[in-house]
Parts: structure tokens; C-alpha cells; sequence
């Protein structure tokens, strides 16, 4: 007997950014627009559309879209279940609404909900705190994007490097590593110049100004017990932007493995080696 997924979970979120309408809906409701500050994206972009989030090599969170009503509201269904390799009548699926309201001054809010009904198991809730954790900081890229690249088309670079140890030690050598100050601060990122827009927890965004303009991620995160993970994670906006990532990319992951981090104490060692090679 299958257990009625009854169990209610929401997120809620608004933010305010700038453009018209239509600038903001191209954001949020395109596969161009969505590759440009979320993850990449494949869109149809009319009502019963299917949609696909890429979110690293073979994952992803496969969808279609139920509601169309450009430039106001946009709504989507995920299969979490399939996404989380669970029983797909155990859960509902994953619905998200985003809805645009025209304000004065040139701007608009952006209200997104999502929601869904499960079980009420463990991991549904662990599922739940996560996505909202991740949400939040993509609407700050959100935010630049349209604040400075609207309907601009992104070359993104991606990488990431495993580690020993607690997020929050990898995020103090990373940090210090790169050098990063405050927000507003001017800083370099292996050659790269740019500004401090946001410091959050574990994490830094970065408007790149030189030699290719974008928005620039740093952060680290607690994978299992014992290991961390840094990473940066860019969306470029120029007709230089893809050779860049292709040059760039296998250079910062290569530069992220090498970061020295502390062994933990319980391996009976205190000395430091590159993260990633053991």
C-alpha cells in the first residue's frame, strides 16, 4: 500500500530587481535568460513545455511547463522523486510559480513560490532547508544580471575541488587565498579584476569587470562528514567569453586542488597538503 503524499512543503521568496517586464521575464522564463544567473537551462517556452536544469555531468531535474502567461507569471513542475532517486508515488511533484509585478522607478519583484506534498520523511525536509539555502543566492545573481547584462547570453565556467575538513575551515582558506575584502571592495581573482556585490555565509559574489565582464562565485560547502568542497562559478558576457572559460576553467579547477588545507586532527596529523590529492 502506497503511502498519500500529505505532507505540506513550501518556499517563498521575493526580491526586487531592475527592468521592465519584459527584461525580467526574459530572465526568468528563457532558456537564455535562466543559463544567464540560475544553472543551464532547456526551456520550451510555451504552456506543456518541457524543461531541463543541469545541475553537473549526469544530473539534472527534468519538468514541464503548466502555466504561460507572459510578461506576469510563469509555472513549472519538477519530478523531485525522480531527481532524488525515490519512489515517485511517495511524492507530488515539485511545482514553482514566479510572478512579476511592475513597480515604479523602473523596477520590478520578483515573487517565486515553490511547493509540494510528501511523506514527511527525514530527507524531505534536508531536501527542503537545502533548496532554500541554494535559492537565495541565485536571485542576488539575478539581480546583477539585470542590473547589468539584461537579455545577454552567458558562457558559464564551472569547478570545484573536494577536500578534507569543515566547510567553514575551507572557507577561511579560500578567502584569505583570493585575498577578499568587503562588499564594495575592488579585488583580483587570478588575474581577473572585479568587486565585492555580496558576502554572504561561505560564500562571495563578484562583478567582473576585466578582461571579461560577468558575475563571479566563490563559495565552499560541507559535502559528508570530513569533507568540504570549494568552488567558483561564473557567467561571462562577451564575444571573448567562451575561449575564456575554455582557457580558465582547467586552470581554476587545477588552482582549487591545490589549495593547502589542514588535515583533520582525528587523521593523527597536523601538517597541511594540497586539497584533492591525497
Amino acid at each position: 500500500m502506497n503511502t498519500i503524499p500529505n505532507v505540506p512543503y513550501r518556499l517563498e521568496f521575493s526580491v526586487e530587481v531592475p527592468g521592465t517586464p519584459e527584461q525580467v521575464w526574459q530572465a526568468i522564463a528563457t532558456a537564455q535568460g535562466m543559463s544567464a544567473w540560475c544553472l543551464p537551462t532547456e526551456l520550451e517556452e510555451h504552456e506543456g513545455g518541457s524543461l531541463h536544469f543541469s545541475m553537473g555531468p549526469e544530473m539534472g531535474s527534468d519538468g514541464h511547463v503548466t502555466a504561460w502567461d507572459p510578461p506576469r507569471r510563469i509555472v513549472y513542475e519538477e519530478d523531485w522523486a525522480a531527481l532524488m532517486g525515490k519512489d515517485p508515488d511517495a511524492l507530488s511533484p515539485l511545482t514553482s510559480e514566479f510572478l512579476v509585478e511592475a513597480q515604479s522607478g523602473g523596477t520590478c519583484v520578483v515573487r517565486v513560490t515553490s511547493s509540494g506534498f510528501g511523506t514527511g520523511a527525514d530527507w524531505e525536509s534536508e531536501f527542503w532547508e537545502d533548496m532554500g539555502a541554494n535559492w537565495l543566492p541565485f536571485f542576488d545573481n539575478l539581480r546583477l544580471y539585470l542590473a547589468y547584462f539584461p537579455g545577454q547570453e552567458a558562457a558559464q565556467l564551472e569547478a570545484t575541488a573536494s577536500h578534507p575538513g569543515d566547510a567553514q575551515s575551507l572557507w577561511a582558506v579560500l578567502h584569505q587565498a583570493l585575498g577578499l575584502g568587503g562588499e564594495g571592495a575592488a579585488v583580483e581573482l587570478r588575474g581577473a579584476t572585479g568587486r565585492i556585490e555580496r558576502v554572504g555565509e561561505r560564500q562571495a559574489l563578484i562583478r567582473l569587470e576585466a578582461p571579461v565582464p560577468g558575475i563571479f562565485t566563490v563559495f565552499a560547502y560541507g559535502e559528508s562528514a570530513g569533507t568540504a568542497t570549494a568552488g567558483v562559478r561564473a557567467y561571462l558576457f562577451s564575444a571573448d567569453a567562451a575561449d575564456y572559460v575554455r582557457r580558465e576553467e582547467p586552470a581554476w579547477h587545477a588552482w582549487l586542488q591545490g589549495l593547502e588545507v589542514a588535515v583533520p586532527e582525528d587523521t593523527g596529523s597536523d601538517v597541511t597538503q594540497p586539497a584533492g590529492r591525497t
